[in-house]
């Protein structure tokens, strides 16, 4: 049998028609979100990694999908971010930034994040 899959609450956070996206120290950009730890569920872990690294509240957190890539479940939701809630770079988050389809394409992105972009929201990918 391969390894068990990791398992991974993803956050995509909009506003308009951007897309929050967050970066570790001299790593690609990637969406907010994290391991489930054991006594969670995927949307407390979603809420709690959105929280841990970007300050931000999610008041609106809709399931979207699971989705497999790269040895990876990703347990994917997504919510509107009110405009007045500034997102800041906390604990290991170097930095957060908001991308619009143009920067998307643009930008070094995590290979797993555009296709889980492509697949979840086929407009922005």
């Amino acid at each position: 049998m391969g390894k068990a899959l990791k398992e991974r609450a993803t956050v995509i956070c909009r506003l308009d028609d951007k897309i929050l996206f967050v970066r570790k120290a001299k790593s690609k950009w990637n969406l907010p979100g994290g391991r489930i730890e054991g006594d969670e569920r995927p949307g407390q872990a979603a809420q709690r990694e959105l929280n841990e690294e970007t300050g931000l509240q999610a008041s609106q957190l809709s399931y979207l999908a699971p989705l497999e890539l790269y040895q990876t479940l990703h347990y994917v939701f997504e919510t509107p971010v009110d405009p007045t809630q500034q997102p800041v770079p906390l604990n290991e988050i170097a930095d957060c930034r908001w991308f619009g389809p143009e920067d998307v394409a643009r930008r070094k992105i995590n290979k797993s994040v555009r296709r889980l972009l492509r697949t979840c929201l086929p407009k922005a990918g």
